[in-house]
Order: C-alpha cells, then sequence, then structure tokens
C-alpha cells in the first residue's frame, strides 16, 4: 500500500491524543515526564492505536464497501490481508516493547505493563472484531483510552493511586459519548443524543479543581467550550457536520488530558498536551481522523 493509505488507515492524525493520554497517566501516577520510560511507552501505545485502526478497517471492509467506498481497502488501494498483517504486526510489536519497558528497563515494574497492554490489546481486538452489532461497543472504545492511562501508570509505579483509575473511568464516559457519536457517521446524523450527556460527567468532576487554581479554571473553561463548539455540529445538521463533531471530540482528548495534568498539580506540563491538541487539528486537515 502507500504510505497515504496507511496514514489514512492508521488514523494517524489522532496520535498526539495517545500522547497526551500517556502524559497523563504517567504524572497521575505520581512519575515525571522526564522519565526514559515515557518516549517508549509512547511507542508502544502508539503501535497499539495504528494498529486497532488498521484492524478496524480491516474487520469493517464489507461494511465499508456497502457505506464508505472511498476507504482504502473497499477502493482497492489495499488488501484486506496487508491490512490484517500489518495490524497485528503493529499490535504485537506494542505488546513487545512493553513487556521490555517492565522486565529489560531499570527500576521497570515487571509483569504490570505487560498484562495491561495484554488487556489493552484483547478490548481492542474485540471492539474491532464486534463494534458494529454491539450496543455496548462505545463502552469497549472507552475502556481502551482508560486502558492507556492503566498501562502508562503500571509502567512507572507497580501500585498506581485511585486517582489514576477515577480519570481514566471519567474518559471513559467521554468516550462513549464520543463513540456514539461516531457510529451515526455515515448515517450524517445522530439518532438520539442522551449518550452524549456523559460527555458532561469529565468537567462536572474538573469544576471542584478548577475552583481550587486559576490554570485549572481556564483549562476547564477551554475544554467546556471546545466541547459545546464542537457539538454544535450536530444542531446544524449539515452535510458534513457529524464528522467534524467527532474530529473536533477527538482532538478534545487532549484538553481533557491537559486539564487533570494540571489538575494533578503540572500546569506547566498541560502546557504541552495543549500543544498536542492544536497538533491534533493541524494533522486533522491532512489526514481525516475517522
Amino acid at each position: 500500500m502507500k504510505w497515504r493509505d496507511a496514514l489514512e488507515l492508521g488514523r494517524v492524525s489522532n496520535l498526539p491524543t495517545v500522547w497526551t493520554n500517556v502524559l497523563a497517566g504517567v504524572v497521575l501516577a505520581g512519575g515525571a515526564a522526564s522519565d526514559p520510560r515515557v518516549p517508549w511507552l509512547m511507542l508502544a501505545l502508539s503501535l497499539c492505536y495504528v494498529a486497532g485502526m488498521f484492524l478496524n478497517d480491516a474487520f469493517d471492509r464489507e461494511f465499508d464497501a456497502r457505506h464508505r467506498r472511498e476507504r482504502p481497502i473497499p477502493a482497492g488501494r489495499a488488501s484486506a490481508a496487508e491490512v490484517f498483517g500489518a495490524g497485528f504486526g503493529m499490535l504485537a510489536a506494542g505488546i513487545v516493547v512493553l513487556g521490555w519497558l517492565g522486565y529489560g528497563v531499570a527500576g521497570g515494574t515487571g509483569w504490570r505493563p505487560l498484562v495491561a497492554g495484554l488487556a489493552l490489546a484483547a478490548a481492542i481486538l474485540f471492539y474491532d472484531w464486534h463494534h458494529k452489532r454491539n450496543p455496548l461497543s462505545p463502552i469497549v472504545m472507552g475502556l481502551c483510552r482508560m486502558l492507556v492511562y492503566v498501562v502508562a501508570a503500571y509502567a512507572v509505579i507497580a501500585e498506581p493511586p485511585g486517582r489514576v483509575f477515577l480519570a481514566g473511568l471519567l474518559l471513559l464516559c467521554y468516550l462513549v459519548g464520543l463513540t456514539y457519536i461516531a457510529r451515526q457517521e455515515h448515517l450524517d446524523r445522530v439518532a438520539n443524543l442522551w449518550p452524549l450527556l456523559l460527555l458532561a460527567l469529565p468537567p462536572l468532576w474538573a469544576l471542584r479543581p478548577a475552583l481550587a487554581g486559576a490554570a485549572v479554571a481556564v483549562l476547564w473553561m477551554v475544554f467546556v467550550a471546545w466541547v459545546l463548539y464542537s457539538l454544535s455540529f450536530l444542531k446544524r445538521r449539515r452535510p458534513g457536520d457529524v464528522p467534524r463533531a467527532v474530529g473536533g471530540l477527538l482532538a478534545g482528548i487532549c484538553l481533557w488530558d491537559a486539564l487533570v495534568i494540571a489538575a494533578a498539580g503540572s500546569p506547566g506540563l498541560a502546557a504541552v498536551a495543549v500543544g498536542g491538541f492544536l497538533l491534533t487539528l493541524g494533522l486533522q486537515r491532512f489526514v481525516s481522523p475517522t
């Protein structure tokens, strides 16, 4: 396949959201962004993410042939066999890196990042294989993102604090609402809006730390404003508005990470996550996020 098709299959414009997830997981666990394991974590989880996107297209090839004929497989620009092969290969490579981080690096936490990574891989595979007719698939997608926090945390500490799992659970809620919208993308409309209420849970939780610090308050307002702006496209109901809403909410993951990082006491590092948000928006202009 051509590089352009590989980038499209991997939805690589969304990779900065994975990197900021890693930063958030490490900071919430009490680790430091300067930890030499962080770049390797970003590599491993980027491989898992891109693998999941490849496998998503491979499993959805018949659906895409009916509803999204411009995708690389139904358009004949890539074969299902090579997409499956690349997807499983990248997923295996990501797990190998996580195993090395647990056992092959000084200060490694042993089996923990490997087992958490295997759980992530299982969630990715289950989602890709059985998400079209599964009403609970948005929860599975949210679990995948939550597990990025968990994997990053277990890579730097053997017993992560509860705030890792709480922030991950709130990210799961955000992804449930986002994924519900994305599932309706081929219809270019959203039939029901009640799952979007889950998008309100993360900012509601963050309201308390926002009242305690100026930096957190600013990020809270930016995050809420961006989510509302992204959702405004659903109200217009014009062609292409659902994909625009999905892309905006995907980029908003970085803003959530920035908010979490600032609330954990690292406002300077939160600015890096905001940079990830801007980078995601820039990349989405060249590679479709959905």
